[in-house]
Parts: C-alpha cells; structure tokens; sequence
C-alpha cells in the first residue's frame, strides 16, 4: 500500500483532457474548409476571369461618356430587335455588363454559386452551363415578349427595351449547383432560390425577369443528370451472361458497382 501511495505521489496529477488542442483543432479545421472554398486562378479561372470582365464593363460604364456607354449597351442588348437583326452578337456581348453601376453584389453571387460549381464539375462543363442558361432564358423570355407585341398585348417599344447583366447566369448556376449538394443543402439553395424569385417579381412586375429568371433557374435543374457524371463517364449495360455461368456473378457484381459509382 505505501509503494502505491509513493508511485501515485511520484507520477503527480494526472492531465485534464486536451481542451485547448481540441480548441486548436477546430480553429484550424474551420481554417482549411474556409482556405479551401475561396476562389483562386487555379481552381476558379472561369468565375475569376468572367468576373473580371464585369469589373472591367462596371468600371468603364462609370467613368466613360455617359452617351457612349448608351450606345455600346444597347448595341449589346439581348432586347427582341437585336436578338433577330444581331442574334450572336446580342447574346454575347449583353452577358457582360450589369444592369447599373455596381459590381459588388455579383462578387459574392460568383463566389456562392459559379466558383463551387466549377469546382465540383471544371472550369469548361461550368461555362457551359453559364452559357445555356444566358440563352435560354434569354431567347425564351425575348419570345414571350415578342409574341405579346406580335397580339397587341405589348407597346412595340418593348421590343428595344434594354436587357443587359449576368442574372441569368448567376441563376442557372444555382440551379445547377443545388444538385450536386446533399438532400438538405439542395433543399435550402432551391428554397432561397425560389424565395429570390418571388421576391423580384413581386417588386419588378416586369415580363422579361418574370420568365428569365425561373427559366434560368430550372436550367439550372434540368442539366442535374449531365453535371452529376463525371467527365467522360458514360454508363455502359453490362452484358448479360448465362444463369448459373460463373461470369454471371461477376456481372452482377460489376453492375453493382456502376450503379453505386453513378
């Protein structure tokens, strides 16, 4: 009994849990998730480069001729006449301006849905994917409009009304990045979606945004099946072998593993 009391005394006190490690670790754990989802060169070129052309057009249109910028702008429209005199011309260039002088809304709207889409499909599948949703939404909302002139429903001035900014891209984006989240993240990012929709028609009551920005958004949605294979993946129906033939489990086998890859 005094040897154990003299080796109880000898080792001391024994340490309290590592609360200021597990502390440490959070911090650092919170660091690395944080470090790794801001967008770089590297992994973001496509959201870095696009965002920086906005830069570019944003800043210009503030400093430049107020009469020139006008110009340019409406030269880039998307509007109904320039989509049937100038249809390349109006879908590529109204992407790149913003509807106003202000940037700074579009940085965290490209960092919270066009960066993480690029990082989870690449740089060319997530510019494809900004690049359908502008024309489609583009040309589907331009037609609702050019029908309600074409049955009197609409002012033919409506067919020069000006439709220029990345809106369409942002949403698609959104709606694409919603399906490669879990359940309950795809969940709030179609949630807010559908909020910010019915907000901005609600305050806009404007026809082109009424339908470009849905569309944009269920884009986004319909190209879910094509973002969540991989690059170059094709599924392949594995061929069917005899019944009892000891390929057959091998079959079986390698089905189930090309379902649970998909």
């Amino acid at each position: 009994m005094a040897e154990l009391r003299g080796s109880t005394a000898r080792s001391g006190p024994r340490p309290g849990p590592p609360y200021g490690m597990l502390r440490y670790g959070l911090r650092a754990g919170l660091a690395e998730w944080v470090l790794a989802r801001v967008p770089t060169p590297r992994r973001n070129p496509f959201a870095l480069g696009y965002l920086a052309v906005v830069v570019a057009t944003t800043t210009f249109a503030k400093l430049a001729d107020p009469g020139l910028v006008l110009r340019l702008q409406e030269a880039s429209s998307s509007d109904g006449h320039n989509l049937v005199c100038h249809p390349l011309r109006a879908l590529l260039f109204s992407g790149f301006w913003v509807a106003g002088t202000i940037w700074m809304p579009y940085l965290w709207a490209f960092a919270f849905t066009v960066a993480p889409l690029e990082r989870r499909v690449g740089s060319v599948r997530a510019a494809a994917v900004f690049a359908i949703g502008h024309i489609t939404a583009t040309v589907l909302s331009q037609s609702v409009v050019i029908a309600a002139v074409a049955t009197g429903r609409m002012e033919s001035g409506a067919l020069d009304s000006l439709d220029i900014g990345v809106s369409y891209g942002v949403l698609v984006s959104l709606g694409a990045l919603a399906g490669l989240l879990s359940p309950r993240g795809r969940l709030l990012a179609l949630g807010g979606a559908a909020v910010l929709l019915a907000d901005q028609i609600a305050a806009d009551r404007d026809l082109v945004t009424g339908v470009g920005h849905p569309v944009a958004v269920l884009t986004g949605v319909a190209l879910w099946r094509w973002l969540r294979r991989g690059p170059g993946r094709r599924w392949r129906r594995p061929e069917a072998a005899p019944v009892g033939s000891p390929g057959s489990a091998q079959a079986a086998g390698g089905a189930a593993a090309v379902l649970d890859r998909a």
